[in-house]
Protein backbone atom coordinates (compact mmCIF):
# COMPACT_ATOMS: atom_id res chain seq x y z
CA UNK A 1 0.00 0.00 0.00
CA UNK A 2 1.44 3.36 -0.99
CA UNK A 3 1.52 5.27 2.30
CA UNK A 4 1.74 8.57 0.13
CA UNK A 5 -1.71 7.80 -1.76
CA UNK A 6 -3.62 10.62 0.17
CA UNK A 7 -0.98 13.52 -1.10
CA UNK A 8 -3.39 12.70 -4.61
CA UNK A 9 -5.56 14.69 -2.09
CA UNK A 10 -4.12 17.62 -1.70
CA UNK A 11 -4.56 20.67 -3.92
CA UNK A 12 -2.16 23.34 -4.13
CA UNK A 13 -3.78 26.81 -4.45
CA UNK A 14 -2.01 29.99 -5.77
CA UNK A 15 -3.75 33.40 -5.79
CA UNK A 16 -3.43 35.89 -7.57
CA UNK A 17 0.60 34.77 -8.49
CA UNK A 18 2.17 37.76 -10.18
CA UNK A 19 5.76 36.55 -11.36
CA UNK A 20 4.67 32.88 -13.77
CA UNK A 21 8.48 32.18 -12.56
CA UNK A 22 7.16 31.20 -9.03
CA UNK A 23 4.36 29.06 -10.55
CA UNK A 24 7.33 27.00 -12.29
CA UNK A 25 8.78 26.76 -9.18
CA UNK A 26 5.94 25.84 -7.03
CA UNK A 27 5.27 22.59 -9.47
CA UNK A 28 8.70 21.70 -9.03
CA UNK A 29 8.14 22.18 -5.87
CA UNK A 30 5.40 19.96 -5.59
CA UNK A 31 6.39 17.20 -7.90
CA UNK A 32 9.38 16.41 -5.63
CA UNK A 33 7.15 16.12 -2.96
CA UNK A 34 4.30 13.87 -4.64
CA UNK A 35 1.97 16.38 -4.94
CA UNK A 36 0.29 16.66 -8.69
CA UNK A 37 -2.58 18.73 -8.06
CA UNK A 38 -2.25 22.59 -8.76
CA UNK A 39 -5.26 25.52 -8.79
CA UNK A 40 -4.34 29.02 -9.92
CA UNK A 41 -6.64 31.49 -9.13
CA UNK A 42 -6.22 34.86 -11.53
CA UNK A 43 -2.58 34.35 -12.52
CA UNK A 44 -0.99 37.44 -14.09
CA UNK A 45 0.52 35.49 -16.56
CA UNK A 46 -0.12 31.71 -17.84
CA UNK A 47 0.61 29.64 -19.39
CA UNK A 48 3.73 30.88 -19.90
CA UNK A 49 7.62 29.82 -20.78
CA UNK A 50 9.12 30.79 -17.78
CA UNK A 51 7.01 28.67 -15.90
CA UNK A 52 7.45 25.57 -18.24
CA UNK A 53 11.50 26.77 -17.30
CA UNK A 54 11.52 27.02 -13.81
CA UNK A 55 9.26 24.09 -13.27
CA UNK A 56 12.47 21.51 -14.47
CA UNK A 57 10.82 18.93 -15.65
CA UNK A 58 7.27 19.49 -13.46
CA UNK A 59 5.36 20.48 -17.08
CA UNK A 60 2.88 17.69 -16.30
CA UNK A 61 1.70 19.64 -13.15
CA UNK A 62 1.63 22.74 -14.84
CA UNK A 63 -0.03 20.90 -18.13
CA UNK A 64 -2.82 19.62 -15.51
CA UNK A 65 -3.29 23.03 -13.43
CA UNK A 66 -6.67 24.16 -13.20
CA UNK A 67 -7.51 27.60 -13.80
CA UNK A 68 -10.25 29.14 -11.68
CA UNK A 69 -11.97 32.82 -11.38
CA UNK A 70 -11.83 32.66 -7.61
CA UNK A 71 -10.77 31.36 -4.49
CA UNK A 72 -14.10 29.96 -3.63
CA UNK A 73 -14.11 28.26 -6.48
CA UNK A 74 -10.78 26.52 -5.90
CA UNK A 75 -11.40 25.50 -2.57
CA UNK A 76 -14.88 23.73 -3.46
CA UNK A 77 -15.39 20.50 -1.91
CA UNK A 78 -12.29 20.85 0.02
CA UNK A 79 -12.82 20.03 4.01
CA UNK A 80 -9.51 21.93 5.16
CA UNK A 81 -7.39 24.60 3.47
CA UNK A 82 -4.24 25.79 5.32
CA UNK A 83 -3.65 29.20 4.67
CA UNK A 84 -0.04 30.20 4.61
CA UNK A 85 0.32 33.81 6.30
CA UNK A 86 2.97 35.32 7.62
CA UNK A 87 1.12 38.25 9.40
CA UNK A 88 -1.33 37.70 12.50
CA UNK A 89 -5.00 38.82 11.19
CA UNK A 90 -7.23 39.68 14.42
CA UNK A 91 -10.38 37.86 13.33
CA UNK A 92 -8.47 34.70 12.19
CA UNK A 93 -8.50 31.54 13.78
CA UNK A 94 -5.21 30.73 15.95
CA UNK A 95 -2.42 30.28 13.93
CA UNK A 96 -0.46 26.73 13.66
CA UNK A 97 3.27 26.72 13.15
CA UNK A 98 3.92 24.94 9.70
CA UNK A 99 4.81 21.24 11.46
CA UNK A 100 1.77 21.54 13.84
CA UNK A 101 -0.59 22.41 10.82
CA UNK A 102 1.30 19.65 8.48
CA UNK A 103 0.17 16.94 11.51
CA UNK A 104 -3.23 18.10 11.61
CA UNK A 105 -3.71 17.81 8.05
CA UNK A 106 -2.05 14.37 7.89
CA UNK A 107 -4.84 13.12 10.43
CA UNK A 108 -6.94 14.54 8.69
CA UNK A 109 -6.55 12.79 5.35
CA UNK A 110 -6.04 9.61 6.99
CA UNK A 111 -9.86 10.00 8.62
CA UNK A 112 -11.15 11.38 5.76
CA UNK A 113 -11.89 11.20 1.86
CA UNK A 114 -12.02 14.78 0.85
CA UNK A 115 -9.89 16.93 -0.33
CA UNK A 116 -7.62 19.53 1.39
CA UNK A 117 -5.79 22.74 0.24
CA UNK A 118 -2.63 24.33 0.72
CA UNK A 119 -3.05 28.13 -0.25
CA UNK A 120 -0.57 30.78 -0.75
CA UNK A 121 -1.09 34.30 -2.32
CA UNK A 122 0.32 37.13 -4.12
CA UNK A 123 4.12 37.76 -3.84
CA UNK A 124 3.62 40.97 -2.88
CA UNK A 125 1.31 40.91 -0.34
CA UNK A 126 0.05 37.49 0.47
CA UNK A 127 -3.52 36.42 1.18
CA UNK A 128 -6.15 39.15 1.91
CA UNK A 129 -7.96 39.34 5.23
CA UNK A 130 -11.15 37.75 3.18
CA UNK A 131 -8.71 35.12 1.96
CA UNK A 132 -7.79 34.05 4.95
CA UNK A 133 -11.26 33.85 6.27
CA UNK A 134 -12.46 31.27 4.05
CA UNK A 135 -9.90 28.87 5.54
CA UNK A 136 -10.01 26.89 7.98
CA UNK A 137 -6.32 26.72 9.15
CA UNK A 138 -3.77 29.66 9.03
CA UNK A 139 -0.71 28.65 8.78
CA UNK A 140 2.75 30.20 9.79
CA UNK A 141 6.22 29.45 9.14
CA UNK A 142 8.70 30.64 11.78
CA UNK A 143 11.72 32.93 10.60
CA UNK A 144 14.18 35.51 11.77
CA UNK A 145 12.51 38.73 13.52
CA UNK A 146 14.58 40.81 11.44
CA UNK A 147 14.14 39.21 7.78
CA UNK A 148 10.72 37.55 7.01
CA UNK A 149 10.52 37.84 3.18
CA UNK A 150 10.02 34.44 2.16
CA UNK A 151 9.37 33.67 -1.61
CA UNK A 152 5.86 31.64 -2.11
CA UNK A 153 7.51 29.31 -3.50
CA UNK A 154 10.09 28.48 -1.02
CA UNK A 155 7.03 28.51 1.01
CA UNK A 156 5.61 25.57 -1.13
CA UNK A 157 8.02 23.60 -0.94
CA UNK A 158 8.45 23.51 3.05
CA UNK A 159 4.85 23.11 3.28
CA UNK A 160 4.84 20.51 1.02
CA UNK A 161 7.89 18.75 2.64
CA UNK A 162 6.75 19.38 6.02
CA UNK A 163 2.92 17.64 4.80
CA UNK A 164 5.33 14.50 3.53
CA UNK A 165 7.06 13.84 6.28
CA UNK A 166 3.74 14.42 8.64
CA UNK A 167 2.06 11.64 6.12
CA UNK A 168 4.63 9.06 6.22
CA UNK A 169 4.64 9.18 9.83
CA UNK A 170 0.91 9.29 10.65
CA UNK A 171 -0.96 6.29 11.78
CA UNK A 172 -4.11 4.77 10.45
CA UNK A 173 -7.11 6.11 11.11
CA UNK A 174 -8.95 3.50 13.16
CA UNK A 175 -12.42 5.45 13.17
CA UNK A 176 -14.58 5.58 10.65
CA UNK A 177 -14.21 8.37 7.72
CA UNK A 178 -15.59 11.38 8.81
CA UNK A 179 -17.95 13.03 6.44
CA UNK A 180 -16.83 16.58 6.63
CA UNK A 181 -18.83 19.32 5.22
CA UNK A 182 -17.09 21.36 2.67
CA UNK A 183 -15.54 24.46 2.05
CA UNK A 184 -18.94 25.63 -0.53
CA UNK A 185 -21.38 24.34 2.24
CA UNK A 186 -20.22 25.95 5.08
CA UNK A 187 -19.70 29.25 2.95
CA UNK A 188 -23.91 28.74 1.87
CA UNK A 189 -24.12 28.90 5.88
CA UNK A 190 -22.34 31.63 6.43
CA UNK A 191 -24.61 33.60 3.37
CA UNK A 192 -27.80 32.06 5.63
CA UNK A 193 -27.09 32.89 8.72
CA UNK A 194 -25.87 36.92 7.70
CA UNK A 195 -29.35 37.27 5.66
CA UNK A 196 -31.82 36.31 8.28
CA UNK A 197 -29.40 38.34 10.55
CA UNK A 198 -30.19 41.45 8.63
CA UNK A 199 -33.96 40.78 8.00
CA UNK A 200 -34.13 40.33 11.42
CA UNK A 201 -32.40 43.84 12.27
CA UNK A 202 -29.57 41.66 14.51
CA UNK A 203 -27.04 43.19 12.34
CA UNK A 204 -28.31 46.52 13.54
CA UNK A 205 -27.15 46.07 17.15
CA UNK A 206 -24.18 44.52 16.83
CA UNK A 207 -20.90 45.18 14.97
CA UNK A 208 -21.37 43.95 11.16
CA UNK A 209 -18.04 43.76 10.78
CA UNK A 210 -16.85 41.36 13.67
CA UNK A 211 -20.19 38.82 13.57
CA UNK A 212 -19.41 37.40 11.02
CA UNK A 213 -15.38 36.99 11.16
CA UNK A 214 -16.24 35.50 14.86
CA UNK A 215 -19.21 33.35 13.40
CA UNK A 216 -16.66 31.83 11.34
CA UNK A 217 -14.05 31.09 13.98
CA UNK A 218 -16.54 29.11 15.62
CA UNK A 219 -17.53 27.19 12.84
CA UNK A 220 -14.17 26.59 11.92
CA UNK A 221 -13.35 25.15 15.32
CA UNK A 222 -16.56 22.89 15.33
CA UNK A 223 -15.24 20.90 12.53
CA UNK A 224 -18.90 20.79 10.51
CA UNK A 225 -19.90 17.78 9.63
CA UNK A 226 -22.36 17.32 6.63
CA UNK A 227 -25.31 16.18 7.98
CA UNK A 228 -24.85 18.65 10.60
CA UNK A 229 -24.78 20.99 8.36
CA UNK A 230 -27.81 19.62 6.33
CA UNK A 231 -29.51 19.69 9.75
CA UNK A 232 -28.17 23.55 10.03
CA UNK A 233 -29.60 24.92 7.38
CA UNK A 234 -32.42 23.13 7.45
CA UNK A 235 -33.48 24.61 11.12
CA UNK A 236 -32.48 28.07 10.11
CA UNK A 237 -34.51 27.89 6.47
CA UNK A 238 -37.19 27.11 8.78
CA UNK A 239 -37.05 29.76 11.61
CA UNK A 240 -36.51 32.22 8.46
CA UNK A 241 -39.99 31.18 6.72
CA UNK A 242 -41.63 32.56 10.19
CA UNK A 243 -40.91 35.91 9.91
CA UNK A 244 -39.91 37.99 12.98
CA UNK A 245 -41.83 37.54 16.22
CA UNK A 246 -42.56 39.53 19.09
CA UNK A 247 -40.05 39.60 21.91
CA UNK A 248 -41.29 37.76 24.89
CA UNK A 249 -40.85 38.70 28.39
CA UNK A 250 -37.06 38.82 29.81
CA UNK A 251 -36.37 35.20 31.31
CA UNK A 252 -33.68 37.07 33.66
CA UNK A 253 -36.05 39.80 34.56
CA UNK A 254 -35.83 40.19 38.34
CA UNK A 255 -32.87 38.05 38.82
CA UNK A 256 -30.04 39.42 40.56
CA UNK A 257 -26.48 39.34 38.96
CA UNK A 258 -23.49 37.28 40.39
CA UNK A 259 -19.78 37.86 40.37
Amino acid sequence: MNPFASLDRVRVVMSHTTHPGNIGACARAMKVMGLSRLYLVNPRHFPSDEAVAMSSGAHDILDAAVLCDSLEAALAGTVAQAALTARRREMALPVREVRAAATELAQLLAGSPADVALVFGTESSGLTNEEVAMCSLPVTISTSDTYRSLNVAAAAQIMCHELRSAVASAPPSAQPAVDLAPHEGLESLYALIERLMLESGFLDRVNPGRAMPRLRRLFGRAGVESEELHLLMGALKAIGKQGPRQEGPDPLRGCAKTD
